[in-house]
């Protein structure tokens, strides 16, 4: 077996060109490749693809590369925390292509498993369906680029829509472990997008907080096997960031300052 990692974040991405398409695991601010996209801006790609849930916040995850205009266009499901995610794209400085949550985690699994197209009934009867969905706005708030129409089918007196899956340049994900050749585990939220993301890149980096040596990790217990992994590199102790931190009222007749303030990220 080969051993797949590699010595830095800035190494597992140096060959990323500009231009690439990236799928990036995660979900809201849980389970991001932090390490990797740092790596991206530090080493200037710009004119991303990017395939994502959602696009970070203002100041982490890939809300720092859209920052520095390093992203050309979204595929997401959910955008509503990155004031400047809304503002680019409002201006017309960012296309995006909205996409129903369900709807993207199954091009993803669909491009990794090397079907091409698939059939839904998410969007039937709305604009992702008839086309004319805003994709790109122009300076002066009129519709440069709308969505086209897709194909609906009947099937059992029900109505489908086609919808191509994904298969990306690459894809950057984010493993509580994962070992030299590949095997990943992801924990709790952390398998939201994650595993998808993994299959259908063409070339896949993880990031991995604990690494270990092949037979360590439970075959029972890998999420992804690595014939999905090109690359590994070890990034122990990054920064995780909650989206929304939520603390309870204190109780009745408690003093001041005693709530949990433990927070509650998605």
């Amino acid at each position: 077996m080969i051993d797949k990692t590699v010595a830095t974040a800035k190494e597992a991405v140096a060959d990323i060109p500009d231009g690439s398409t990236l799928a990036v695991g995660g979900f809201g601010l849980c389970g991001i490749p932090s390490a990797l996209i740092q790596a991206l801006l530090d080493d200037g790609t710009t004119d991303l693809e990017v395939v994502s849930n959602n696009c970070g916040v203002d100041d982490w995850g890939l809300g720092l590369l859209l920052a520095e205009h390093r992203i050309a266009k979204m595929i997401s499901s959910y955008v509503g925390e990155n004031k400047e995610f809304a503002r680019q794209f409002l201006s017309g400085e960012l296309e995006v292509e909205l996409t129903p949550q369900g709807t993207l985690a199954e091009k993803l699994r669909a491009g990794g498993a090397g079907i091409p197209a698939f059939f839904t009934p998410a969007g039937v009867g709305t604009q992702i369906a008839t086309g004319g969905l805003p994709r790109r706005y122009a300076a002066d708030g009129s519709v440069a680029v709308a969505s086209e129409p897709k194909e609906v089918r009947t099937f059992d007196d029900a109505e489908y829509v086609l919808e191509r899956s994904l298969r990306p340049d690459f894809a950057l994900v984010h493993a509580a472990k994962g070992d030299r050749h590949g095997n990943l585990v992801f924990h709790a939220a952390a398998m939201n997008f994650n595993p998808l993301a993994a299959m259908a890149g063409r070339i896949t980096i993880a990031e991995v907080e604990e690494l270990v040596e092949p037979g360590e990790l439970d075959p029972g217990q890998v999420h992804c096997p690595g014939i999905f992994v090109q690359r590994v590199v070890h990034a122990p102790g990054v920064e995780k960031r909650i989206e929304r931190r939520t603390v309870a009222a204190a109780a009745a007749g408690a003093s001041a300052g005693t709530g949990s303030g433990e927070g509650n990220a998605r």
